[in-house]
């Protein structure tokens, strides 16, 4: 399978989503920019939540604006080397974002307990288009729950 091919199934694969992000120019929101859920999330995660999670972030521009809503400090992950080492150089300059690339099934790197919340707006989606999306959904899901403070 090459990049272009449409096939949902690639979307649980590392690969699909470096070579997009490596085609890729401008940020992309799946489903709704910030503005449009913002009312969400200011009722579901306070500002007074100070660590949030993104996880899958890709090149959206969704928590640049909770940074600009108010939100401290935003941590970012993705499984795209591609998409976070070009966030990192986008965002070097605001140091309420931080870009880290890791597998949401496997976030052993943070303390359990380290977010008041996590965000995702597609990456369970995304998981369930792969190989093994059963299992892999459920990693992402246990891996989530350890990391929130409020579960």
């Amino acid at each position: 399978m090459t990049f272009g091919t449409s096939s949902t199934q690639a979307y649980g694969e590392t690969w699909y989503w470096n070579n997009r992000y490596a085609n890729e120019s401008g940020p992309f929101d799946w489903y709704q920019k910030y503005p449009s859920l913002a009312p969400l999330i200011r009722l579901y995660v306070p500002h007074n939540h100070q660590r949030i999670l993104v996880v899958g972030c890709g090149n959206s521009a969704f928590s640049e604006g909770m940074v600009d809503d108010g939100y401290e400090e935003v941590v970012n992950v993705d499984i795209s080397s591609v998409v976070i080492k070009a966030m990192q150089n986008k965002y070097q300059s605001r140091p309420q974002l931080k870009y880290v690339e890791m597998d949401v099934r496997d976030m052993g790197t943070f303390e359990a307990g380290s977010f008041d919340a996590v965000i995702d707006k597609g990456t369970l989606d995304s998981i369930l288009c792969g190989n093994n999306s059963r299992g892999n959904a459920t990693r992402m899901l246990e891996e989530v729950g350890r990391y929130n403070e409020t579960w």
